[in-house]
């Protein structure tokens, strides 16, 4: 089961599948979601907090206490304090990032969602999003959580990943191979 999909490989996809597991048989899949995303919010919004979860240094006891008393203080209860609490616990909490993310993962492979990135020179219009949120789902079977970014310097056309696949269909790739292959001919 864990071995079967990239997403849930690993300690941290272990940890994440059962916390999924759990958080689906007890009915609570949004509140634990709602949760992790507090909890990764706080994580990249303070270095105390990354330092706290990175460092040999803190004992597992102390890491424990922490994480509850954080928990307590942002209204994070129940199945995810506990999962908190147990990874800090089992030394564990270094990967609580990558936990929170193959959580994510499953969750939106649950709901039938993909998530999608893609960046355009400009910013893309209502009409494009919804055009490329149908071609994707067509391409995928699922439906699509699109990322938009703007970035000026690929001057045109489109970066579009999903999952680990990238379709690079922008100006400046077609320039910069242009470019290599003259090079290569001269």
């Amino acid at each position: 089961m864990a071995g079967e999909d990239p997403i849930i490989a690993g300690m941290a996809g272990r940890y994440a599948t059962a916390l999924f597991e759990l958080a689906l048989e007890s009915k609570k899949l949004k509140k634990v979601e709602a949760d992790l995303r507090k909890f990764n919010a706080l994580l990249e919004g303070s270095e105390d907090l990354q330092r706290l979860v990175r460092s040999p240094v803190f004992s597992a006891e102390d890491q424990r206490r922490a994480i509850a008393a954080i928990a307590k203080r942002a209204k994070i209860s129940g199945v995810t304090a506990n999962f908190l609490q147990l990874i800090a616990q089992n030394r564990r909490l270094f990967a609580v990032g990558d936990m929170i993310r193959a959580f994510h993962a499953l969750a939106a492979k649950h709901r039938g969602e993909i998530s999608a990135q893609v960046t355009s020179a400009h910013k893309l219009s209502a009409q494009q999003t919804k055009a490329l949120k149908a071609s994707l789902k067509s391409a995928t079977g699922l439906n699509v959580q699109l990322t938009s970014l703007v970035d000026p310097a690929l001057l045109g056309g489109l970066v579009v990943k999903v999952g680990s696949r990238m379709i690079d269909t922008s100006l400046k790739t077609k320039l910069d191979n242009l470019q290599f292959a003259m090079k290569e001919a001269g």
